[in-house]
Protein backbone atom coordinates (compact mmCIF):
# COMPACT_ATOMS: atom_id res chain seq x y z
CA UNK A 1 0.00 0.00 0.00
CA UNK A 2 2.78 2.68 0.75
CA UNK A 3 3.71 2.70 -3.11
CA UNK A 4 -0.30 3.71 -3.72
CA UNK A 5 -0.50 6.35 -0.89
CA UNK A 6 3.30 7.70 -2.37
CA UNK A 7 0.98 7.80 -5.70
CA UNK A 8 -1.84 9.55 -4.20
CA UNK A 9 0.49 11.99 -2.45
CA UNK A 10 1.93 13.00 -5.55
CA UNK A 11 -1.38 13.72 -7.14
CA UNK A 12 -2.62 15.20 -3.80
CA UNK A 13 0.93 18.08 -4.49
CA UNK A 14 0.74 18.44 -7.88
CA UNK A 15 -3.10 18.12 -8.84
CA UNK A 16 -2.20 16.98 -12.21
CA UNK A 17 -2.20 13.18 -13.39
CA UNK A 18 0.45 14.10 -15.99
CA UNK A 19 2.89 15.66 -13.74
CA UNK A 20 3.01 13.37 -10.90
CA UNK A 21 3.00 10.29 -12.85
CA UNK A 22 6.12 12.28 -13.99
CA UNK A 23 7.48 13.11 -10.82
CA UNK A 24 6.94 9.46 -9.75
CA UNK A 25 8.65 8.32 -12.79
CA UNK A 26 5.52 5.84 -14.15
CA UNK A 27 3.30 5.82 -16.74
CA UNK A 28 0.02 8.41 -15.82
CA UNK A 29 -1.90 4.78 -16.49
CA UNK A 30 -0.36 2.83 -14.11
CA UNK A 31 -0.71 6.32 -11.46
CA UNK A 32 -4.38 5.81 -12.15
CA UNK A 33 -4.88 2.27 -11.73
CA UNK A 34 -2.46 2.65 -8.38
CA UNK A 35 -5.22 5.35 -7.16
CA UNK A 36 -7.87 3.34 -7.98
CA UNK A 37 -6.49 0.55 -6.19
CA UNK A 38 -6.16 2.41 -2.95
CA UNK A 39 -9.94 3.42 -3.24
CA UNK A 40 -11.02 0.55 -3.55
CA UNK A 41 -8.78 -0.90 -0.83
CA UNK A 42 -10.18 1.96 1.66
CA UNK A 43 -13.50 2.21 0.45
CA UNK A 44 -13.66 5.35 -0.74
CA UNK A 45 -13.38 7.83 -3.58
CA UNK A 46 -10.49 10.23 -3.29
CA UNK A 47 -10.10 12.36 -5.94
CA UNK A 48 -12.98 13.89 -8.03
CA UNK A 49 -11.99 13.59 -11.70
CA UNK A 50 -13.96 13.21 -15.14
CA UNK A 51 -11.10 14.25 -18.16
CA UNK A 52 -8.96 15.90 -15.56
CA UNK A 53 -7.90 16.51 -11.45
CA UNK A 54 -10.78 18.03 -9.86
CA UNK A 55 -9.64 18.09 -6.46
CA UNK A 56 -9.85 15.84 -3.58
CA UNK A 57 -12.88 14.22 -1.54
CA UNK A 58 -13.82 15.30 1.73
CA UNK A 59 -12.15 11.41 2.53
CA UNK A 60 -9.40 12.53 0.39
CA UNK A 61 -8.81 15.36 2.90
CA UNK A 62 -8.91 13.25 5.24
CA UNK A 63 -6.85 10.63 3.92
CA UNK A 64 -4.39 12.94 2.87
CA UNK A 65 -3.43 13.34 6.30
CA UNK A 66 -3.01 9.86 7.53
CA UNK A 67 -1.32 9.29 4.15
CA UNK A 68 1.78 11.75 4.96
CA UNK A 69 2.22 10.31 7.78
CA UNK A 70 2.08 6.75 7.23
CA UNK A 71 4.28 7.57 4.42
CA UNK A 72 6.59 9.88 6.62
CA UNK A 73 7.03 6.37 9.08
CA UNK A 74 7.56 3.97 6.56
CA UNK A 75 10.64 6.24 5.07
CA UNK A 76 12.02 6.42 8.85
CA UNK A 77 11.61 2.80 9.06
CA UNK A 78 13.96 2.79 6.16
CA UNK A 79 16.33 5.24 7.21
CA UNK A 80 16.53 3.41 10.78
CA UNK A 81 17.61 0.21 9.26
CA UNK A 82 19.74 1.52 7.77
CA UNK A 83 21.55 2.89 9.72
CA UNK A 84 21.42 -0.15 11.76
CA UNK A 85 23.61 -2.05 8.30
CA UNK A 86 25.67 0.91 7.39
CA UNK A 87 25.48 3.86 10.17
CA UNK A 88 24.42 6.99 8.87
CA UNK A 89 24.38 7.82 5.10
CA UNK A 90 22.09 8.70 2.62
CA UNK A 91 21.31 12.37 1.71
CA UNK A 92 19.61 15.53 3.81
CA UNK A 93 17.16 17.67 1.51
CA UNK A 94 17.51 21.46 3.50
CA UNK A 95 15.17 24.17 2.42
CA UNK A 96 16.68 27.18 3.88
CA UNK A 97 15.61 31.10 3.53
CA UNK A 98 18.22 33.07 0.70
CA UNK A 99 19.64 35.30 4.13
CA UNK A 100 21.11 32.29 5.96
CA UNK A 101 22.25 30.07 3.48
CA UNK A 102 25.44 30.74 4.96
CA UNK A 103 24.21 28.78 8.02
CA UNK A 104 23.42 25.95 5.50
CA UNK A 105 27.21 25.47 4.68
CA UNK A 106 28.09 25.75 8.39
CA UNK A 107 26.21 22.91 9.46
CA UNK A 108 26.01 20.61 6.04
CA UNK A 109 30.57 21.11 6.40
CA UNK A 110 30.47 20.16 10.74
CA UNK A 111 27.99 17.39 9.88
CA UNK A 112 29.79 15.96 7.05
CA UNK A 113 32.70 16.02 8.22
CA UNK A 114 31.54 13.97 11.22
CA UNK A 115 29.45 11.86 8.77
CA UNK A 116 30.99 11.95 5.48
CA UNK A 117 28.75 9.07 4.04
CA UNK A 118 25.90 11.64 4.52
CA UNK A 119 25.06 13.71 0.92
CA UNK A 120 23.16 16.96 1.07
CA UNK A 121 20.77 18.85 -1.25
CA UNK A 122 20.60 22.59 -0.28
CA UNK A 123 17.79 24.38 -1.95
CA UNK A 124 17.05 28.38 -1.95
CA UNK A 125 12.90 29.04 -0.89
CA UNK A 126 10.51 31.21 1.18
CA UNK A 127 9.73 30.88 4.27
CA UNK A 128 6.02 29.34 3.42
CA UNK A 129 7.74 27.48 0.77
CA UNK A 130 9.62 26.13 3.03
CA UNK A 131 6.73 24.96 5.53
CA UNK A 132 4.72 23.23 2.63
CA UNK A 133 7.95 21.65 1.58
CA UNK A 134 8.37 19.88 5.29
CA UNK A 135 4.58 19.14 5.31
CA UNK A 136 4.64 17.38 1.71
CA UNK A 137 7.85 15.14 2.47
CA UNK A 138 9.95 17.22 -0.21
CA UNK A 139 12.33 18.38 2.51
CA UNK A 140 13.39 16.59 5.95
CA UNK A 141 14.33 20.06 7.39
CA UNK A 142 14.39 23.62 6.47
CA UNK A 143 16.33 26.89 8.36
CA UNK A 144 13.44 29.52 8.42
CA UNK A 145 11.87 32.20 10.63
CA UNK A 146 11.17 30.87 14.19
CA UNK A 147 9.03 33.75 15.30
CA UNK A 148 8.12 36.16 13.38
CA UNK A 149 5.08 34.23 11.10
CA UNK A 150 3.13 30.85 12.71
CA UNK A 151 5.14 27.53 12.01
CA UNK A 152 2.50 25.01 12.88
CA UNK A 153 3.66 22.11 14.76
CA UNK A 154 7.60 21.29 14.29
CA UNK A 155 10.70 20.48 15.91
CA UNK A 156 13.49 23.82 16.04
CA UNK A 157 16.59 24.54 16.97
CA UNK A 158 17.78 28.62 17.20
CA UNK A 159 20.71 29.36 15.61
CA UNK A 160 21.24 33.25 15.72
CA UNK A 161 19.61 36.61 15.66
CA UNK A 162 18.90 38.36 12.48
CA UNK A 163 19.76 42.19 12.71
CA UNK A 164 19.49 44.32 9.14
CA UNK A 165 22.40 46.61 7.88
CA UNK A 166 22.29 48.73 4.57
CA UNK A 167 24.82 47.78 1.93
CA UNK A 168 26.26 50.67 0.05
CA UNK A 169 29.02 50.79 -2.38
CA UNK A 170 31.96 52.55 -0.71
CA UNK A 171 31.59 55.96 -3.24
CA UNK A 172 27.94 55.89 -2.27
CA UNK A 173 27.14 59.30 -0.24
CA UNK A 174 25.67 57.47 2.72
CA UNK A 175 28.89 54.77 2.67
CA UNK A 176 30.61 57.48 5.02
CA UNK A 177 28.21 56.59 8.14
CA UNK A 178 28.56 54.08 10.52
CA UNK A 179 25.10 53.93 11.74
CA UNK A 180 21.91 55.49 10.34
CA UNK A 181 18.17 55.41 11.10
CA UNK A 182 15.88 53.64 9.01
CA UNK A 183 14.14 56.80 8.11
CA UNK A 184 17.48 58.14 5.97
CA UNK A 185 16.29 55.78 3.39
CA UNK A 186 13.72 58.29 2.45
CA UNK A 187 13.78 58.50 -1.51
CA UNK A 188 16.84 56.46 -1.78
CA UNK A 189 16.97 53.75 -4.52
CA UNK A 190 16.70 50.26 -3.24
CA UNK A 191 17.21 46.83 -4.50
CA UNK A 192 15.49 44.56 -1.88
CA UNK A 193 14.61 40.56 -1.86
CA UNK A 194 10.80 39.71 -3.86
CA UNK A 195 7.79 40.41 -1.87
CA UNK A 196 7.11 36.68 -1.56
CA UNK A 197 10.16 36.66 1.14
CA UNK A 198 9.63 37.07 4.48
CA UNK A 199 12.32 38.90 4.95
CA UNK A 200 10.92 41.38 2.28
CA UNK A 201 7.77 41.95 4.56
CA UNK A 202 9.67 42.24 7.73
CA UNK A 203 11.49 45.43 5.80
CA UNK A 204 8.45 46.61 4.88
CA UNK A 205 6.49 46.90 7.74
CA UNK A 206 9.79 48.32 9.58
CA UNK A 207 10.62 51.04 6.65
CA UNK A 208 6.35 51.68 6.91
CA UNK A 209 7.29 52.08 10.38
CA UNK A 210 9.85 54.63 9.99
CA UNK A 211 7.89 57.06 7.97
CA UNK A 212 9.68 55.65 4.76
CA UNK A 213 7.65 54.58 1.48
CA UNK A 214 8.97 51.41 0.41
CA UNK A 215 10.28 51.91 -3.56
CA UNK A 216 12.11 48.74 -4.63
CA UNK A 217 12.75 49.57 -7.93
CA UNK A 218 14.89 45.88 -8.42
CA UNK A 219 13.78 42.78 -6.76
CA UNK A 220 14.88 39.57 -6.52
CA UNK A 221 14.92 35.77 -4.63
CA UNK A 222 18.72 35.75 -5.03
CA UNK A 223 21.06 38.11 -2.42
CA UNK A 224 23.59 37.71 -4.83
CA UNK A 225 21.35 39.52 -7.43
CA UNK A 226 21.00 42.33 -4.89
CA UNK A 227 24.77 42.76 -3.64
CA UNK A 228 25.55 43.00 -7.68
CA UNK A 229 23.05 45.96 -7.78
CA UNK A 230 24.86 47.97 -5.35
CA UNK A 231 28.23 47.07 -6.69
CA UNK A 232 26.96 48.56 -10.06
CA UNK A 233 26.71 51.83 -8.32
CA UNK A 234 23.69 53.91 -6.94
CA UNK A 235 22.10 51.19 -5.50
CA UNK A 236 21.59 50.04 -1.71
CA UNK A 237 19.87 47.44 -0.65
CA UNK A 238 18.95 46.03 2.93
CA UNK A 239 20.35 42.58 4.48
CA UNK A 240 21.36 40.52 7.57
CA UNK A 241 24.40 41.79 8.82
CA UNK A 242 25.77 37.94 8.51
CA UNK A 243 24.86 36.94 4.39
CA UNK A 244 26.03 40.78 4.05
CA UNK A 245 29.06 40.44 5.70
CA UNK A 246 29.83 37.51 3.38
CA UNK A 247 28.82 39.34 0.34
CA UNK A 248 31.16 42.89 1.06
CA UNK A 249 34.33 40.49 1.63
CA UNK A 250 36.89 41.56 -0.76
CA UNK A 251 34.49 44.13 -2.50
CA UNK A 252 34.24 48.12 -2.72
CA UNK A 253 31.04 47.80 -0.23
CA UNK A 254 30.22 49.10 3.37
CA UNK A 255 27.89 47.73 5.77
CA UNK A 256 25.91 50.48 7.53
CA UNK A 257 24.41 49.61 10.91
CA UNK A 258 20.28 49.85 10.79
CA UNK A 259 19.11 51.71 14.58
CA UNK A 260 15.60 53.51 15.64
CA UNK A 261 13.21 50.50 14.63
CA UNK A 262 13.13 47.30 13.48
CA UNK A 263 13.82 44.59 16.18
CA UNK A 264 15.75 41.46 15.88
CA UNK A 265 14.50 37.67 14.20
CA UNK A 266 15.13 33.86 15.30
CA UNK A 267 15.76 32.11 12.66
CA UNK A 268 16.57 28.52 13.22
CA UNK A 269 16.71 25.17 11.78
CA UNK A 270 13.44 23.10 12.17
CA UNK A 271 11.87 19.79 11.17
CA UNK A 272 8.59 18.08 11.14
CA UNK A 273 7.24 17.02 14.32
CA UNK A 274 8.12 13.49 14.97
CA UNK A 275 9.12 11.30 18.17
CA UNK A 276 11.81 9.70 17.49
CA UNK A 277 13.50 11.54 14.38
CA UNK A 278 14.91 9.54 11.76
CA UNK A 279 19.01 8.82 13.14
CA UNK A 280 20.30 11.36 10.40
CA UNK A 281 17.80 13.74 11.08
CA UNK A 282 18.21 13.64 14.86
CA UNK A 283 22.17 13.92 14.39
CA UNK A 284 21.62 17.01 12.41
CA UNK A 285 19.37 18.97 14.92
CA UNK A 286 22.19 17.91 17.15
CA UNK A 287 24.95 19.18 15.31
CA UNK A 288 22.83 22.58 15.23
CA UNK A 289 22.77 22.63 18.87
CA UNK A 290 26.42 21.78 19.18
CA UNK A 291 27.11 24.88 16.37
CA UNK A 292 25.12 27.07 18.54
CA UNK A 293 27.04 26.26 21.86
CA UNK A 294 30.41 26.90 20.74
Amino acid sequence: MIDKLEMFLAVAKERHFGRAAQTLGVTQPTLSAGIKQLEEQLGVLLIFRGSRFGGLTPEGQAALVWARRIVGDSRQLREEMRAVRHGLSGRLRIAVIPTALTWAARISARFGAAHPNVGFTILSRSSVEILQMIEDLDVDAGISYLDNEPLGRVSSVPLYDERYVLLAREDHPLAAATRLPWSALEGQRLCLLSADMQNRRIIDRTLSEAGVTTQAAVESNSTVVLAAHVLEGGWLTILPQGIASFLAEGKPLRLIALEGRGGAYQVGLIAPWREPHTPVLDALLGEARRLVDR
